[in-house]
């Protein structure tokens, strides 16, 4: 593979991107720093493909990356693969308004053919290639120029290993059927709603501190401030106030400003400066939230009674047997919030209850709530036996059937073999 060296010219990087938007797909890494500031700050980006790989300096002096920009996100020829890409699509989307497609995600795709819930790169690299990386790198400051030779191999090793794997990947999904498994998770890691900055939504990400419809208002208009400030000055939003501060305030709002200077985790200052006006006058503006803008409220047991959480236990036990038996993460099987409302007695949209997912392990939950499956122990090892359920009123009398393994494999979803080359 050629390796280009660090492209700092507009020029260089049209030429690149015209060469690589003929590529199947393309692998994409991104070095970033995000501590002091809001928006993530983009120090260098590495790109391959089967035959060549570069970093390119956005830092360097009037390098337009157009040309990159609209092979990542306008061209939907190209395969655009990452590895826990999240990160990386934020910050294109940032820049672009739009996000990578179509994508791909090594890390969550080996969710489908391992047991490996975030498998990290240097793992995934170990596992596939039997090579270790140099970690040394990994924590340097990338916004330092110029950079070091050492830091931009570490920069393009992250490309070039993947551009190797992600064929091999490709082929195991398709071996084993699970590869449109994935199309839905691929999806969503492509959703700009993922990545737009909404301020008037970011309060639900706090821990509310009650139901009461005035203080969950007052939280939503001070979450939207910090975000806004946050924005304003480009630095972190727990620069501004962190989360337990700001849920403090609005469960117990101070009548006047100088009251700020006893709030635990504000500075003294804010009982005069503009900063600590500015959030009074949001105080005093905030409304409570309406009916239809209350979070619903979490389930108070199941329909089960005191047994609810058992069952929800049970439900976890049979998603750990099933994901060993077909070597696949639990995780993308299935989430336990999922678990819980099935044992809670919910059967609407369940994602368990749906697809592939619902093949592979939603029918046997089912049956389990139900009272159609039991845990049994056969040669040392823990299956599923069938109930007969007999009399009016469901009791179950004997197991009619041998245990058997949980539903088998069924490999009817098939991805085409055409965005990578054959493995050699």
């Amino acid at each position: 593979m050629k390796i280009h060296p660090l492209i700092t010219t507009t020029e260089a990087l049209a030429d690149l991107c015209g060469r690589l938007a003929k590529a199947d797909f393309v692998t994409v890494d991104t070095e970033f720093m995000r501590e002091n500031t809001y928006w993530p700050e983009l120090c260098l980006v590495q790109i391959a493909d089967t035959q060549e790989a570069a970093a390119i300096d956005p830092l360097a002096p009037g390098i337009d990356l157009s040309p990159l920009l609209n092979l990542l996100v306008d061209n939907e020829d190209v395969l655009k693969v990452f590895h826990a890409g999240g990160q990386d699509v934020e910050i294109i989307y940032n820049l672009t308004g739009k996000t990578p497609h179509p994508i791909f995600d090594t890390q969550i795709a080996m969710m489908a053919v391992s047991q490996s819930e975030q498998i990290g790169y240097s793992n995934l690299v170990e596992s596939w290639l039997g090579l270790s990386i140099d970690k040394g790198a990994r924590f340097t400051d990338w916004g330092r120029r110029p950079l070091t030779e050492r830091q931009i191999e570490y920069a393009i090793g992250d490309v070039t290993h993947l551009s190797t794997i992600f064929p091999k990947l490709l082929k195991r999904l398709i071996k084993t059927g699970r590869g449109a498994w994935l199309d839905i998770e691929m999806e969503k890691l492509a959703d700009p709603d993922n990545y737009r900055s909404d301020r008037d939504q970011v309060w639900q990400k706090i821990r509310a501190p009650s139901r009461n419809p005035g203080v969950l208002g007052r939280l939503k208009a001070l979450a939207a401030w910090r975000e806004t400030e946050a924005m304003d000055k480009n630095i972190p939003r727990g620069r501004i106030m962190r989360d337990e501060t700001l849920a403090d305030i609005a469960s117990h709002p101070p009548r006047e400003q100088a009251e700020l200077a006893k709030v635990r985790g504000l500075s003294s200052g804010w009982k005069d400066n503009e900063i600590g006006r500015r959030l009074m006058q949001t105080l005093a503006a905030a409304q409570p939230l309406t009916e239809d803008e209350m979070p619903p409220r979490a389930p108070r047991g199941a329909p089960l009674g005191k047994e609810g959480a058992l069952v929800a236990d049970l439900l976890k036990l049979l998603l750990k047997i099933r994901s060993r038996e077909i070597d696949i993460a639990a995780r993308l099987l299935a989430r336990s919030d999922d678990l819980e409302a099935l044992a809670a007695g919910q059967r609407k949209n369940l994602s368990i209850l749906e697809g592939w997912r619902f093949d592979q392990f939603g029918r046997d939950a089912l049956e389990l709530v139900e009272g159609k499956l039991a845990f049994a122990v056969v040669n040392g090892k823990l299956k599923m036996a069938h109930i007969d359920l007999i009399g009016g009123n469901g009791t179950p009398a004997a197991v009619v059937a041998e245990p058997v393994e949980l539903a088998p494999i069924v490999p009817e979803l098939i991805v085409e073999d055409t965005v990578a080359p054959d493995d050699e």
